[in-house]
């Protein structure tokens, strides 16, 4: 298999599929119970074991929040293991407060953050939604604060992105020239955790000045991959990415040949899953 297609953000060649990390982590947007067991089943081996199916394949891009100890680890194991180097898209949390929209960061609080960011490895810091989000300004049309938090990630030698569930993050970011090379968003067919119309979003996608992170593909396991990448990679521009998590080496070799398939316009050859339900169909289609 050849190298997944790439694209260029911030002046650095990325795999336009984005290896995404919340289902190594626990993070499963269902249930308390669905987290649990995620968290009862992953370990270093078994996170490496998957990324070493999207590196074999040419997916060298990771989001998500690095600083944790297990994820670190992991793709530290990964890299060894294919000796072919991750490039990360690290979200970290930066804290807010109620003094935060009037006075602004704790400087110091955020330079020992960014200095553990660029210690651990990443290429990219986008501030979580969390941080982003709470400082929109829908009446100035503004992120307030964001120009300074961006120009201490740049002082780093990091590539400063947003991370955000709200479209206006984008339209604002873009209106202000705010100093950033890309943006995470939520877009998926079914609109889970989107904030306004799937139609809308994507125009904002589709007219962003750069490169746009797509998450949630798949509505956190709502959406079969076929259904969810299918439309992903059809609805979005060639500089923009799709960040896909799963929880198994085979999983993630059926979204990247789902994934493939809707970039070339093609059927995606894969085995069925199959009940008994199917056997009167079963034999007039053959994949």
């Amino acid at each position: 298999m050849g190298d997944f297609p790439r694209t260029t953000v911030g002046g650095v060649s990325v795999s336009r599929m984005i290896v995404g990390t919340n289902w190594f982590l626990g993070y499963s947007h269902t249930t308390a119970a669905k987290d649990k067991y995620i968290r009862s089943v992953m370990d270093r081996s078994a996170i490496a074991d998957i990324l070493e199916v999207f590196l074999a394949a040419g997916i060298d891009t990771i989001m998500g929040l690095i600083n944790n100890k297990l994820l670190a680890e992991s793709v530290r194991e990964a890299e060894q293991r294919t000796g072919r180097p991750m490039i990360v898209v690290s979200t970290p949390s930066i804290p807010i407060s109620p003094d935060t929209p009037d006075k602004g960061f704790d400087r110091g609080e955020v330079s020992a953050i960014l200095d553990r960011e660029k210690e651990i490895g990443a290429t990219f810091c986008m501030p979580h939604q969390g941080t982003t989000d709470s400082l929109v300004d829908r009446c100035t049309r503004k992120i307030r604060h964001m120009d300074v938090l961006c120009a201490m990630i740049r002082e780093r030698g990091l590539i400063p992105g947003l991370s955000t569930h709200m479209p206006e993050s984008i339209v604002y970011a873009d209106e202000t020239g705010l100093d950033v090379e890309t943006y995470v968003s939520l877009y998926n067919s079914m609109g889970f955790l989107m904030q306004v119309e799937v139609d809308w979003v994507a125009g904002v996608i589709q007219d962003a000045a750069h490169p746009v992170m797509t998450i949630k593909p798949m509505a956190a396991g709502q959406l079969r991959p076929l259904q969810g990448l299918t439309f992903a990679w059809t609805t979005i521009r060639k500089c923009d990415m799709v960040t896909v998590g799963t929880m198994t080496p085979d999983e993630a070799r059926e979204c990247i040949d789902i994934s493939l398939a809707a970039i070339e316009g093609r059927h995606a050859s894969l085995g069925l899953q199959e009940t008994r339900s199917k056997t009167s169909v079963k034999k007039v289609f053959t994949y």
